[in-house]
């Protein structure tokens, strides 16, 4: 294993600010030609998984917990001597490209995945690389935004992905070795997956991407021993026109032709085998009312609304299920008819809000493209309030034209597919987003059976700055408490810890820490690749780490790397 001491690191493309750098200690660069060796992983077992919020040691869910908080309560790195973070260690992987992954963290030994659905186990101390599983690709991907994949999850003794042939495949913890594998939907239709799954009570829980190709999105449970279907939930139901809303969420009028949309669907009939509904991200899961919370994608084509009358239902919605059948509780619909490629993709978290009477209840709250934070009763799905917007909003909702339309929010957002972080203690939620106005062409097309379908297309303006945030919303009011300009727009991931701190990183390389009551930056570190995917923290002996991927992103073209930083104190 090679060693290298900080400065001479930086000759790899990596860069510190003087508090990081001001460390002389020896940083550890491990590459991926190791032989394997046994993770030797206890197994973990579905009580640890459901109290993972409360374990300062691991991360053990992709959002650190079935809420989704991505709020971890360890406190040794805190806001006092978080000027002191310098790197402990750094892996390299065979791949180099979009890094998005969500390190999972049990008992010392760390599993990452990147692109093209490979899967690494790691000692979280050292940086050692214990096994490394290849995924032989079928002979036909298809895939939306870049061949990313965004993590694992471990039950027992397996190790679950999804692949991005739209395979699940569990893997031996300790040695990386193929347990079983399923086919999840065929890859020449359109479908692909890259999100991480969900382990919950012996079932796997996993959605599919695909939306812009035509698809029937669904969202899926297998047995997490056999890898039999369990149950199947189609995110585009049989009648999917829905009660043709002219208003979205927030109450604005999106400029729809219904009687126009009518006529249509009285020619063509419903088209929901063909209406995308992609799932991006990792559901909620409410243990006290044996319930899901998840958020479905836009509507296929993209921005031509001419081959799908109607409210497209449940595309761009949250939608709750019961876990152990799969059955429909609730829904509610953020835009109707989407022709701007909003899509809901961020995941949803699951906190005690404040009603409009000041009430305490469940809610369960997601960050929009729109900009938006939208807060709901936990029981029927119903929204309660919507956040100040945290991003530019001009020309809502203009219509796309022949020639382009000038509409912001461009089509990336707001927030993206990156999920937040909440702070129960603070009642703040805490979103990265993105700012780049855009132009929205239409055009007509035929479904191209299973390629890519947008009905037009959606560009950045020239000229037109690009840039990002970091926002602090009061999610019992819907205020903005702080934010944070950047340089550029932001997509990744954010993480909050017990330590009053908030890290994130940009498309630049850098990566910070701020105050997560004021949102003052406390520490930063240069990467040399974009900063986007989501950190995580662990704790190691009597050590608390925070850990990162530096490969850039695929989607909006930040510098691609292939390293996996991991921070500590002295």
């Amino acid at each position: 294993m090679k060693r290298y001491s900080v400065a001479y690191a930086t000759l790899f493309g990596l860069g510190c600010t003087l508090a990081a750098s001001s460390h002389a200690q020896e940083v550890k660069l491990q590459d991926e030609w190791s032989p394997p060796r046994e993770a030797k992983v206890s197994p973990v077992t579905q009580d640890q998984l459901n109290a993972a919020d409360k374990n300062a040691t691991n991360f053990l869910l992709t959002n650190g917990n079935y809420a989704q908080t991505r709020f971890h309560p360890a406190k040794q790195i805190n806001r006092d001597n978080v000027k002191n973070l310098h790197v402990a260690w750094i892996f390299q992987a065979e791949v180099k490209e979009s890094l998005e992954t969500s390190p999972i963290v049990i008992d010392g030994v760390m599993y990452v995945t990147t692109s093209f659905s490979h899967v690494y186990a790691i000692d979280a101390k050292t940086g050692e690389q214990l096994w490394h599983y290849s995924h032989k690709m079928g002979p036909i991907t298809t895939y939306c935004c870049g061949p990313n994949n965004r993590g694992v999850q471990v039950l027992g003794d397996k190790v679950y992905l999804a692949t991005l042939d739209s395979k699940l495949v569990a893997l031996n913890a300790n040695t990386g070795e193929v347990v079983w594998s399923s086919d999840i939907a065929d890859p020449e239709f359109g479908y692909s997956e890259t999100m991480a799954p969900t382990v919950v009570k012996d079932k796997v829980l996993i959605g599919t991407n695909g939306g812009e190709y035509g698809v029937r999105g669904f969202v899926r449970a297998y047995d997490a021993k056999t890898g039999k279907l369990v149950w199947n939930f189609d995110t585009i139901p049989e009648n999917s026109v829905g009660v043709w809303a002219t208003k979205d969420a927030t109450g604005r009028d999106m400029h729809r032709d219904i009687q126009a949309e009518k006529d249509q669907l009285a020619k063509i009939g419903d088209p929901y085998k063909k209406l995308g509904g992609g799932v991006w991200q990792n559901p909620a899961v409410d243990l006290s009312t044996n319930r899901i919370y998840f958020v479905v994608g836009n509507p296929s084509p993209d921005l031509d609304g001419a081959p799908r009358p109607g409210d497209n239902l449940y595309t761009n919605s949250l939608v709750s299920l019961d876990l152990d059948t799969g059955n429909f509780v609730c829904h509610l619909q953020y835009i109707a008819h989407d022709v701007w490629d909003l899509d809901a993709a961020s995941p949803p978290v699951l906190v005690d809000v404040q009603d409009k009477d000041g009430k305490t209840i469940p809610g369960v709250i997601h960050a929009g493209k729109t900009g938006h934070i939208y807060v709901h009763d936990r029981k029927d799905c119903s929204l309660i309030r919507f956040s100040e917007a945290m991003v530019p909003q001009e020309n809502m909702w203009t219509l796309p034209t022949k020639e382009g339309a000038r509409m912001l929010p461009g089509a990336n957002g707001g927030v993206e597919w990156s999920p937040i972080a909440t702070d129960p203690g603070q009642g703040l939620a805490y979103a990265i987003n993105l700012h780049q106005p855009m132009h929205y062409r239409v055009e007509n097309s035929p479904y191209p059976n299973g390629k890519l379908w947008l009905g037009g297309a959606f560009t950045a303006i020239p000229g037109e700055k690009q840039a990002g945030n970091i926002t602090a919303v009061d999610y019992n009011t819907g205020k903005i408490r702080w934010q944070v300009k950047t340089p550029e727009p932001m997509i990744g991931g954010i993480l909050a810890t017990a330590g009053g701190l908030v890290f994130t990183g940009e498309g630049n390389g850098k990566f910070a820490a701020y105050n997560s009551s004021t949102g003052k930056e406390l520490w930063s570190f240069r990467a040399g690749a974009g900063v986007n995917a989501p950190p995580s923290s662990y704790s190691v002996g009597d050590k608390q780490y925070i850990v990162v991927g530096a490969g850039g992103n695929t989607q909006v073209n930040f510098r691609r790397g292939n390293n996996i930083i991991a921070f500590t104190l002295d």
